[in-house]
């Protein structure tokens, strides 16, 4: 694949809503799904299907925690992720919104 199509492929990714929105998340900490979902408003097999599109994409990774899945951000090798990524507004009042404060949800 080349690069132009991989940037592409990256773009059409970030091009759903929500999608860009968890990747910004994401920019801001790593979160648990049910966090995700709280923020977002939608179902956890919804937000399942993104991150599987997300990771499937090479911008995210997830690290198991206990019985919880968290995800995080990989645009190490996408810095044109990055510089799109300085465009959107933060995400912080979306987190510091989560009503799983601390993670209860996810212990």
């Amino acid at each position: 694949m080349s690069q132009i199509e991989e940037m592409a492929d990256v773009c059409k990714l970030l091009g759903d809503k929500n999608r860009l929105t968890i990747v910004a998340l994401l920019n801001e900490k790593e979160l648990c799904v049910c966090e995700i979902v709280d923020i977002l408003q939608t179902s956890q097999p919804n937000i399942s299907q993104h991150m599987r599109k997300l990771k499937d994409g090479g911008l995210v990774k997830e690290t198991k925690k206990g019985q919880w899945v968290y995800y995080s951000l990989r645009i190490q090798d996408k810095p044109y992720v990055a510089e799109i990524l300085k465009q959107i507004p933060s995400q912080q009042d979306k987190i510091n919104s989560l009503v799983c404060e601390e993670n209860e949800c996810c212990t």
